[in-house]
C-alpha cells in the first residue's frame, strides 16, 4: 500500500469488474427504487408504473457507472484518495446528467408521445437533471466514505496479523536454534561429522532466514531448509520422516509422520513449534487452514491444510505454455 503522495490509496473502492459487484449494484438499485416509489407516492401514476420507470432509470445509472469505473479502475489506482474520490464524484454525476437527458429526450420523441406516455418523463429538463445529480452526488458520497472506511478496517486487520506473524516468527527461532544446539551437542559424542554436518546446515539456515525479507516462501524452499531437527530425534536408532502432498480442489494438503520413541513421554516438548504454526496459518489464511497433530499408533502425524498459491513466475510460464 503506497501512501497518499503516491498511488494505490485510491483502491479502497471494490472491484467493479466481478460478477459479485455487478449483482450488488442491481440489488441496491431496486430497493432504492422501492424507497423513492414509497416515498413519492404519486397520486397521477400506479405504484407499479411508478416503480418500474424509476427501477429501469436507476438500473441505466447503476450498471453505466459500474461499467465506467470498471474501466477506468487502473487509471484510479494511481491517484490519491483526494484526486480519485473527486474523479469519481465527477464520473458518477456526469453519467447521472447523460442518463438523465437521455430520459427527458426519450419522453419527448414521436413514440412516447403518441402512445400517451409522455406523462411519465420529467417536463423541466435542467431541474431534473440538476435534482438527479444533486442526489447522485450525496448517495455517491456516502459510499465513498462507506467504502474508504471498510477498506481502512480491513487494511488495520491485515496489519495487525501480519504484525502477529512477524512476532511469532520472531518467538519461533531461538527456540528452534535451542532443539538444533541440542541434537548438535549429542551428535558430538556420537558421530562428530554429523555434528560437523548439522553445525554448517544450521549456518545455511540461519544464513537464508536472516537474508529473505518475504513474508512467504514456496513449499520447495521450505523442504530444502527443513532437514535438522524432528520427532524422531530421541530414537536411537533413528527413524524415516514420511511426506506426503497432493492439491485438489485449490487446497494443498500435507501429511508428515515419523516412529515415536518406543517410550512414551521421553522428550515430548513443549509443542511450541505446532502451537506457533497453527497460529500462523491461522492468521495468513483464516478458516481456509487446517492443521491437526497427535499419536496414532506408534507414529505422530502433523496434517496441514492450505490454500494453493502459484508463484507469479509460474504462473506467466503456464500461462505462455
Amino acid at each position: 500500500m503506497k501512501t497518499a503522495t503516491g498511488g494505490s490509496d485510491a483502491l479502497y473502492l471494490p472491484d467493479f469488474c466481478t460478477s459479485r459487484a455487478t449483482l450488488g449494484i442491481v440489488l441496491i438499485v431496486q430497493l432504492t427504487a422501492l424507497l423513492l416509489t414509497l416515498a413519492r407516492q404519486n397520486a397521477t401514476i400506479d405504484f407499479w408504473t411508478d416503480l418500474g420507470r424509476t427501477s429501469l432509470f436507476l438500473l441505466w445509472i447503476g450498471l453505466a457507472g459500474a461499467a465506467l469505473l470498471c474501466a477506468l479502475r487502473p487509471r484510479l489506482a494511481h491517484m490519491t484518495v483526494a484526486v480519485g474520490s473527486a474523479a469519481v464524484l465527477a464520473l458518477i454525476s456526469a453519467v447521472i446528467a447523460a442518463v438523465s437527458l437521455c430520459a427527458y429526450l426519450f419522453g419527448r420523441t414521436a413514440l412516447v408521445v403518441d402512445s400517451g406516455g409522455a406523462g411519465l418523463f420529467p417536463a423541466a429538463p435542467w431541474v431534473f437533471v440538476l435534482r438527479n445529480v444533486a442526489i447522485g452526488l450525496i448517495v455517491t458520497g456516502l459510499a465513498l466514505r462507506y467504502f474508504y472506511v471498510a477498506h481502512e478496517w480491513r487494511r488495520s486487520v491485515e496489519l495487525r496479523a501480519a504484525a502477529r506473524v512477524h512476532a511469532l516468527q520472531a518467538r519461533i527461532r531461538p527456540h528452534f536454534l535451542f532443539n538444533s544446539m541440542n541434537t548438535i551437542a549429542a551428535l558430538t559424542r556420537s558421530n562428530p561429522p554429523r555434528a560437523e554436518a548439522a553445525v554448517q546446515d544450521l549456518a545455511d539456515l540461519f544464513r537464508a532466514a536472516l537474508s529473505d525479507k518475504r513474508d512467504t516462501i514456496t513449499l520447495a524452499e521450505e523442504l530444502e531448509v527443513a532437514r535438522i531437527y524432528h520427532g524422531i530425534e530421541p530414537r536411537p536408532e533413528g527413524g524415516t520422516v514420511t511426506i506426503s502432498g497432493e492439491v485438489a480442489g485449490g487446497l494443498v494438503t500435507i501429511v508428515v509422520r515419523n516412529p515415536l520413541h518406543p517410550v512414551p513421554g521421553l522428550r515430548e516438548g513443549n509443542r511450541l513449534a505446532l502451537a506457533n504454526i497453527r497460529e500462523r496459518l491461522s492468521l495468513m489464511y483464516g478458516e481456509r487452514a487446517l492443521m491437526k497433530s497427535g499419536r496414532f499408533d506408534a507414529e505422530y502425524i502433523v496434517t496441514l491444510r492450505f490454500p494453493l498459491i502459484e508463484s507469479p513466475a509460474r504462473t506467466a510460464a503456464a500461462a505462455r505454455a
